[in-house]
């Protein structure tokens, strides 16, 4: 009884917490004031496929004097298509990304 108990418990917070995307490249480009981070994903569906929609994030250097290239931290994360909005990490933009088309 006890094993049961264990194995619904780990499913339910398996599920939970599970992504709902799943991340098709993840690259580095460029040196000091012009590097950049992308990521991107695939959404799925609510039956939990892989969506032919995918979500194109990136961020740039944060420069505290570009002249000189003294780059030490990044800018927040945002979608390709939407660069109005920022994230502070790639997972909880590919979340937003997927929600907006209507997937997960």
């Amino acid at each position: 009884m006890k094993k049961i108990f264990f194995v619904l418990i780990a499913t339910f917070a398996f599920v939970g917490n599970s992504f709902a995307y799943q991340v098709l490249s993840t690259k580095e480009f460029g040196k000091s004031d012009a590097k950049n981070q992308n990521v991107v994903v695939k959404c799925t569906t609510d039956t939990g496929k892989i969506s032919s929609e995918t979500c194109s994030l990136r961020r740039y250097a944060k420069c505290t004097d570009p002249e000189k290239q003294k780059c030490n931290s990044w800018q927040p994360w945002y979608d390709l298509k939407t660069p109005g909005k920022n994230y502070a990490d790639w997972k909880s933009a590919a979340s937003a990304c997927c929600k907006a088309k209507g997937l997960r």
